[in-house]
């Protein structure tokens, strides 16, 4: 008999919330896991390039893998750190692909939306497109793993889970966001540039 709810509840959470039954409910879990992480993934995969339809198909698939996953009865700790590596092991795999494609143009990408606020003056407008111009650059210029670091995190990931979707350690994951940061912040402040 257990002592406490902690006694209760712990053994069996994993890190979506939902505690499984004895059967292993895979269909819940994984529902409650795309409830939670499904925008993040999406967003996180286009930042390998992927169109929004290409980010979709890759999303789905880590989803489905997730669902397998859980089915077999496989390990069932920290699912959202190892749903973000599936869906950055899938994204490399469809950019490789997509590479080894013949170039050609697509007309059906969905062009970026920008409203312009009209209480902003012209020259706030150019401070700030500059300033969104110079951190853009420091951001695309960062190594592969600061950036995808730093793009997991902006999603809402705790640095274990980082730190298991990027295949780093926790330490090396706290050491480049601190990095990251640093330079993201010196370049805002003005004391540095790309």
């Amino acid at each position: 008999m257990a002592d406490s709810v902690v006694d209760l509840v712990a053994p069996g959470v994993l890190s979506t919330g939902v505690a499984p039954d004895a059967t292993g409910d895979a269909d819940a879990i994984t529902l409650e896991a795309f409830d939670r992480h499904a925008t993040s993934l999406v967003r996180y995969v286009r930042s390998f390039g992927l169109s929004e339809d290409e980010a979709q198909d890759v999303a789905q698939d880590a989803f489905l893998a997730l669902f397998q996953h859980v089915s077999l009865g496989r390990d069932s700790t920290n699912l959202a750190g190892w749903l973000f590596r599936v869906g950055h092991n899938l994204a490399l795999r469809r950019r490789r692909t997509i590479q080894r494609r013949p170039a050609h143009c697509s007309w059906d990408e969905p062009q970026a939306r920008t409203q312009t606020d009209s209480s902003v003056t012209p020259e706030a407008r150019v401070i700030l497109r500059e300033r969104r111009q110079r951190l853009t650059r420091v951001v695309v210029a960062l190594p592969d793993r600061d950036r995808r670091c730093l793009l997991l995190r902006a999603e809402g990931l705790t640095y274990r889970d980082i730190a298991k979707a990027v295949g780093l350690s926790f330490s090396a994951v706290a050491k480049s966001l601190t990095r990251v940061m640093t330079r993201l912040a010196n370049v805002v402040e003005g004391h540095a540039d790309v």
